[in-house]
């Protein structure tokens, strides 16, 4: 029995855990968020580690106010990068696996082919440069473990990007998306059956790995959009607009779209299609509704 745990667990991802975790018996998952664990407090996570052991640590706990991020630098480092540090050292301590999620926006998007790993990181925003700090406090750390870059993510739970669209798409009025930035959205739950798939294999590695993972294929925010309208079933004037006509604080990467081939020759992976995994989230939404 591999004894994981699971932190930021009320996030997208971690509620996807959450909702998988019956699915892998052979896996004893333990689910920590706020108030219960606060992974910024370095001495409740030692005394945490001190109690409990974990051969594994996924990391979905993350500061991901994007554009917040800018007025508030100090929030975004304290979780993406000071808890990171913590978490590496008390994995190192414990000798547990630590599994990382990370992003697109360490990338500065200006380039016309996706991003593969060793691509060089230059990120344009706060939340960009919190997260890439949190990936060098693991690399500053740890000798094994795995960092996983993905993008645009989305899942049936919390707040983000589908659920904002079919909400507003209901109230009738025409929606004025972003049509050229593109990348690769990611249906969380995809990312968390990946993770449970590969993790026996990606623990037997000696190395410290970054890997990318998103749903295949390429869109813009427009596209996405007119995606969601269609499978939902909602009758909805969509325009397409310039990012200087919709600003916003923090700067977004124009192309940020994550080359997968590593992660999927390593581990034999065929990845999903972006509009296969989006109409079973927006139906799964829909459903609940």
């Amino acid at each position: 029995m591999i004894r994981i745990l699971v932190t930021g667990a009320n996030g997208q991802l971690g509620n996807e855990f959450r909702a998988i975790a019956p699915d892998y018996p052979h896996f004893d998952m333990t689910f920590t968020d706020l108030p219960d664990l606060d992974v910024t407090d370095e001495i409740a996570l030692e005394d945490f580690f001190g109690e409990n052991e974990f051969d594994v640590v996924i990391n979905c706990a993350a500061y991901t106010a994007v554009d917040k991020a800018e007025e508030d630098p100090v929030s975004a480092m304290k979780v993406n990068r000071d808890a990171v540090k913590y978490l590496a050292r008390e994995c190192k301590n414990a000798g547990s696996y630590l599994i990382h999620i990370s992003t697109d926006y360490v990338f500065d998007g200006k380039t016309d082919k996706p991003y593969r790993e060793e691509d060089l990181p230059n990120p344009q925003s706060v939340y960009g440069h919190s997260k890439l700090a949190g990936e060098e406090a693991i690399m500053s750390c740890l000798s094994t473990g795995m960092i996983i870059r993905t993008s645009w993510l989305y899942s049936s739970f919390g707040n983000n990007f589908v659920k904002t669209i079919l909400r507003k798409a209901k109230e009738g009025n025409p929606l004025r998306i972003v049509a050229d930035q593109a990348g690769n959205p990611t249906y969380a739950r995809d990312l968390a059956k990946v993770i449970l798939d590969i993790l026996p294999s990606a623990t037997a590695e000696h190395a410290l790995q970054i890997m990318h993972y998103s749903n295949e294929g390429i869109c813009s925010w427009y596209e996405l959009t007119k995606a969601i309208a269609e499978f939902a079933g909602i009758t909805c004037e969509i325009l397409p607009i310039k990012t200087e006509e919709y600003p916003l604080p923090a700067p977004r990467p124009v192309f940020s779209a994550l080359d997968k081939n590593l992660i999927k020759s390593k581990f034999n992976l065929e990845i999903p299609f972006w509009k296969d995994s989006l109409k079973e989230c927006v139906l799964c939404i829909e459903h609940r509704a």
